[in-house]
């Protein structure tokens, strides 16, 4: 049986709203966007690599800093990309992530990917005529 405080406290309580950690899309699933710098940085302990990412000032003038995914790159400045939500946890900072085979970010080196095709903008491979 709640208590005279639980019942009164009940109608005194707010709702607590999550926090959108995307605000630069602005609830848009892509953004276009161009690079302004594109540099390595390195992750934080324990893990240890050279990770690539760059800077890019989207359409919406937001300044963001957008993981490379996948092997290799041609990304230089002013170079068009496609940015997508998705945060790099071992980057501080990185809560974006491009998107492969879209304007300037090539799919050339990554012609072998089978699985996880979508994120790295690899076409399916067609199959094979029987005879």
């Amino acid at each position: 049986m709640p208590t005279n405080t639980q019942l009164i406290a009940k109608n005194f309580r707010i709702t607590q709203y999550t926090k959108n950690r995307k605000k630069a899309l602005e609830k848009c699933p892509q953004k276009k966007g161009i690079c302004s710098k594109v540099f390595i940085t390195h992750p934080k302990k324990p893990n240890s690599a050279k990770r690539k990412v760059c800077k890019v000032l989207l359409t919406n003038n937001i300044k963001v800093i957008a993981y490379i995914d996948g092997i290799g790159h041609s990304l230089q400045k002013h170079a068009t990309v496609l940015v997508r939500g998705g945060r790099r946890r071992d980057l501080p900072g990185v809560r974006y992530r491009t998107i492969r085979g879209k304007f300037d970010l090539n799919i050339e080196p990554l012609l072998v990917r089978s699985s996880a095709r979508s994120k790295y903008g690899q076409p399916k491979k067609k199959p094979e005529p029987s005879i």
